[in-house]
């Protein structure tokens, strides 16, 4: 340190290209005799030490040049605390930090990191000197060049042939942490390679974990790890993605099959039903794998608890496959009457879910006997998995009782109970309960029983007062939009309140909003919404899009439709079914044949996309046309087609065949080819005419 506050007094009293006399004596001059108007062109220099602030620019120049030659030398040796202070002092003089690193030595700083590195130094040498340069505005990435970055990579090549598997990791860490890119510097797979060989499967984690594709880097630890059969070491592995796996993903799951099939765990390792839980769970989405994951279990010898039955009963309802779902439900009842398991409020709550999801109402009223029977209390995802279940069969009044039976039992209502009985009175058209019932949420503190608010006949237990939790949600003031019909003011007061509550109107908000605006015949004004809509940062989706086009169509405006499906393509927002089905209904009768035209187009886009085109608007309105409009001359339809010698796109012919066959044995129109471009490319062009 003392070394350094050396250099640093030296480079300031003594510049190379500044006459020492006459700075000694400015100085002094302004230290014993304060001056009364000082010139304001000498001001920087009375106020700093630094040499940079020269009539000269080749002094300054001169001077720059020295103390990066100087901070190059000092960070060679490794000396990166007095390499920092110099930097420090040149930047704080008014130097611009990329001036200063056009000048300095970058192969020498390479260098230096190289030495620390081979002195075990990296922690309180490297990542100073990279954490000092980032304060001063600078990447550490921008001290390297292509030498630099040469020198690097050399050391991590001795670092990876030395072994030193920690001292290369940390590196690997500490760079990337610093946003530079290591997969310069190392391919992967060496570095995974010498963890296993070392037996390090921590090491191969942390190194993985640096990169965008560290999924596939885990199925590669795996799978090398399973064929040395190095099985103890692939057990510390497996359990620790056990414990994380969700982070890892479900190519680490695949991997883990494909070790499975192999036999590679045929040895003394067999994973325990935590890390076997932990693989079905994270691969619920998918019920074929997660019966995979099952199946091998039961062959491994691995007794299923009652959480890998929940995990099946999960994916069940995920897939909608109630037939699956009741044969576990049934087996886990059967190993209940032998007391090889005791089914948990998980259960019963999923198998409510099934069925509820399957509108069958009566099935989930019988799981809720047995679960009460079998002593174990409904939680409140029971109760609003009962709720929707009712809800979804258009069972209002039930699902009250269900929300009442729910207060009685001390149950706590959280926000999707309270949304779904929203639903529930907005789907049976009930919509002046749903705002009553809203009301008194919000006005009486949740004081009295849904029974009293709801003016359903009063049973024993309806005096009792229960405080609900209410809260409204985005869903909530979305439910009551939809409950609003035609009255956009009503609508939009709900959206004004929903921010002043501290919400967010979201897609869902702002589409409800345009329907009802177009619903009320006001066209421009649900256009003018999608406009504020994207002014507002909230990006419009193929649902608003969809139902900003069916206002359109409803409202005979089929150029307007056709605007706003082209502005899907602009913003690269994919329509769906709903949308193509809807942008080919947007014609005049009697169409005209711009509109022919533009069905066509759309009929292709929807075939490329992978939809199966609904004929039936597309002959309709070539059949308007023909009787609408006698045809005089022949209609040129330009269809696509590669260039000669291209290769053929299935798609695009398959369009071509399926407009032709349309055109020509539906509508009994002579539809051939005709044109040719005199260029490299051919343009099929359909002359369509009336048979005669």
């Amino acid at each position: 340190m003392r070394d350094a506050l050396t250099i640093l007094v030296s480079a300031t009293v003594i510049p190379p290209s500044a006459p020492t006399p006459r700075r000694h004596r400015r100085l002094t001059t302004t230290t014993t005799k304060p001056r009364p108007k000082p010139n304001p062109k000498h001001k920087p220099q009375i106020s700093t030490y630094s040499p940079f602030h020269t009539s000269s620019p080749l002094d300054h120049r001169q001077s720059l040049t020295y103390y990066t030659e100087l901070a190059s030398k000092l960070a060679e040796n490794g000396r990166f605390e007095d390499f920092l202070m110099i930097l420090e002092s040149v930047v704080a003089s008014g130097v611009e930090p990329s001036e200063f690193l056009a000048l300095l030595n970058a192969k020498n700083v390479a260098s230096g990191i190289a030495r620390v590195l081979r002195e075990s130094k990296l922690t309180s040498a490297v990542e100073m000197l990279f954490n000092g340069v980032r304060k001063l505005g600078i990447e550490p990435a921008q001290l390297f060049d292509g030498v630099a970055k040469e020198s690097l990579r050399g050391e991590c090549r001795r670092l990876l042939n030395c072994g030193e598997v920690e001292q290369l990791v940390s590196l690997m860490e500490l760079l990337s942490g610093f946003q530079y890119q290591i997969k310069e510097l190392v391919e992967p797979s060496d570095v995974i390679n010498l963890c296993i060989s070392k037996r390090d499967p921590t090491s191969a984690i942390r190194f993985a974990r640096n990169f965008p594709h560290a999924d596939m880097l885990f199925c590669s630890i795996i799978l090398e790890f399973g064929k040395k059969r190095d099985m103890p070491t692939l057990a510390v592995y497996l359990l620790a993605i056990g414990e994380c796996i969700i982070f890892f993903g479900s190519l680490v799951i695949h991997a883990f099959l494909d070790v499975l099939e192999l036999g590679l765990l045929a040895g003394n390792f067999i994973p325990n039903i935590y890390v076997i839980n932990s693989l079905m769970n994270v691969n619920s989405l998918d019920l074929s794998y997660t019966l995979d994951i099952y199946k091998k279990m039961e062959k491994l010898g691995v007794t299923a608890d009652i959480t890998s039955h929940n995990i099946l009963l999960k994916s069940c309802c995920l897939a909608g496959n109630v037939g699956l779902a009741q044969d576990i439900y049934n087996q886990i009842r059967k190993l209940e009457s032998k007391g090889e398991l005791k089914l948990d409020v998980f259960t019963y709550s999923t198998m409510i879910k099934v069925f509820a999801d399957a509108k069958k109402w009566k099935l989930a009223l019988e799981i809720k006997e047995d679960m009460v029977s079998s002593g174990v209390i409904p939680n409140t995802v029971t109760w609003s998995s009962l709720i929707s279940a009712c809800t979804n069969a258009g069972l209002t009044e039930q699902a009250i009782k269900l929300f009442d039976d729910m207060l009685q039992a001390g149950g706590q209502p959280n926000s999707q109970c309270f949304n779904t009985l929203l639903h529930a009175c907005v789907e049976s058209c009930q919509f002046d309960r749903a705002f009553r019932l809203f009301q008194s949420w919000k006005e009486k503190g949740f004081q009295q029983t849904i029974t009293d608010q709801m003016r359903v006949t009063p049973r024993p237990y309806s005096y009792m007062t229960v405080r609900l939790p209410f809260r409204p949600t985005a869903t909530t003031y979305n439910i009551l939009m939809k409950a609003c019909g035609t009255d956009y003011y009503r609508a939009k007061s709900l959206m004004d309140e929903m921010e002043t509550m501290g919400l967010s109107p979201n897609q869902i908000s702002w589409s409800i909003l345009i329907d009802i605006c177009g619903g009320s015949g006001n066209v421009v004004g649900a256009i003018q919404i999608l406009r504020s809509m994207r002014e507002s940062g909230i990006q419009p989706d193929v649902i608003t899009y969809t139902t900003a086009i069916k206002i359109c169509v409803e409202h005979k405006k089929p150029k307007l439709a056709f605007m706003l499906f082209a502005e899907m393509q602009k913003y690269q927002i994919k329509p769906n079914l709903v949308t193509y089905n809807t942008i080919l209904r947007a014609r005049n009768r009697y169409g005209s044949l711009r509109e022919v035209k533009q069905c066509l187009a759309v009929y292709q886009h929807m075939r490329k996309a992978g939809y199966k085109p609904n004929d039936y608007y597309l002959k309709q309105l070539v059949e308007e046309w023909c009787e609408g409009n006698s045809i005089k001359d022949d209609v040129s339809i330009v269809l696509g087609q590669p260039q000669l010698g291209a290769h053929v796109d299935t798609d695009a012919s398959g369009v071509n065949e399926a407009v032709t066959r349309l055109l020509q044995h539906d509508l009994g129109l002579h539809v051939f080819a005709a044109g040719r471009d005199e260029g490299s490319s051919i343009i099929s062009s359909l002359k369509v005419g009336r048979s005669d």
